[in-house]
């Protein structure tokens, strides 16, 4: 890990639950260019166990109270997905810069109205879409972006699989959950169409939009057999390129993750790895002009504890953004709106028409 430097960004962490234990505790911790500042949780129980084990400076029963902190620089919203828009309009509200976990927002207008406070605020908002700091990825965008030409087409898939906990059970630290934990109002599994859409559909999104840019149209169609529930979903591209996303869970085999791009100068293949393995993408990169194939190992797998430090940087160093902004998040959110929307009326849905929930 990367040795800290003099100056470190003061983050605090909004909720103690799974993704928090999992991903972000261990990211502020292991960044060389942010601390773990402060935790947050209404939980007391769950809060002071998570505060042993990580040793923040300051520990807040009460998100106002951790905001009210002046040396409170930047908070991680680590919440379920209907707090963030009201976490992050706090947060920016109060002077502090913000990394929100994905999916931005649950509807189109309220994933909206933080472009605007984002702007007056003047501050900076990331979203959590980590797979921007994948090394492999990472080498793909810049093919794209420099030696590949034109993009004809790309597909992309995200399929989770009936496995994924023995696997994942196995790496990650034991979860700690409190009885006195905050939950939505509404059960968020109770809708798995939508739930898997904003908890699954929202990497493969950001990750078709990372590579081939805005996404115009879609024409989705869903299959729900035997406990299988599948999207296909052709997309249109700004940029005239074709494109096919497959969001499948649960598949009957391994995780299934990657992308294919076709482009004039060459072609790109990717193997995507379950996140929590944090094992970069095998990205195969074919340069027509000599016929050879290059390939990035992308020792630094940790995702999370990149997108933090590329945040830092942004915050600390005015570093262009590498990681997904606030427009980019509402794009997401419109375009998992606009999936939805065409796969329950079987018709094509264009992006500047989608409104509502996903």
């Amino acid at each position: 890990m990367p040795a800290k430097q003099d100056r470190l960004l003061n983050v605090g962490v909004l909720g103690c639950g799974p993704i928090a234990q999992a991903a972000h505790f261990e990211a502020c911790t292991k960044a060389g260019n942010a601390c773990l500042y402060a935790i947050c949780d209404v939980a007391d129980d769950l809060r002071d166990r998570m505060a042993a084990t990580h040793a923040p400076a300051r520990s807040f029963a009460d998100y106002d109270a951790m905001l009210a902190d002046p040396d409170l620089e930047a908070v991680i919203i680590a919440t379920s997905d209907p707090f963030h828009v009201p976490a992050a309009l706090k947060a920016l509200q109060a002077g502090k810069h913000v990394l929100c976990e994905k999916p931005l927002a649950t509807s189109v207008e309220q994933a909206e109205t933080l472009r605007q406070a984002v702007t007056d605020s003047g501050l900076v908002l990331q979203v959590g879409h980590m797979k921007r700091f994948d090394p492999g990825l990472q080498a793909a965008k810049g093919f794209i972006d420099t030696g590949m030409g034109a993009m004809v087409a790309l597909k992309a898939w995200y399929c989770d699989n009936t496995h994924r906990y023995a696997m994942t059970d196995a790496v990650q630290p034991l979860m700690v959950s409190s009885k006195n934990a905050r939950k939505p109002a509404e059960n968020p599994k109770a809708d798995l169409d939508r739930y898997y859409m904003l908890a699954h559909g929202s990497h493969l999104v950001d990750t078709a939009r990372y590579f081939a840019g805005d996404i115009v149209a879609v024409d989705a169609r869903l299959l729900n057999r035997a406990g299988i529930r599948c999207w296909f979903v052709d997309v249109e591209f700004a940029s005239g390129a074709l494109g096919h996303l497959d969001l499948t869970v649960a598949v009957r085999m391994d995780w299934h993750e990657g992308f294919q791009i076709y482009g004039e100068q060459g072609s790109i293949l990717g193997k995507t790895y379950n996140p929590w393995y944090y094992k970069s993408s095998d990205v195969e990169i074919f340069h027509e002009a000599d016929g050879s194939t290059h390939r990035v190992l992308g020792a630094d797998g940790h995702f999370y504890r990149r997108q933090l430090e590329g945040f830092a940087d942004v915050v600390l160093n005015g570093a262009s953004m590498t990681g997904a902004d606030v427009a980019d998040g509402i794009a997401s959110v419109r375009a998992m709106v606009a999936i939805a929307r065409s796969a329950r009326t079987g018709r094509p849905v264009r992006l500047a028409d989608a409104v509502g929930e996903v």
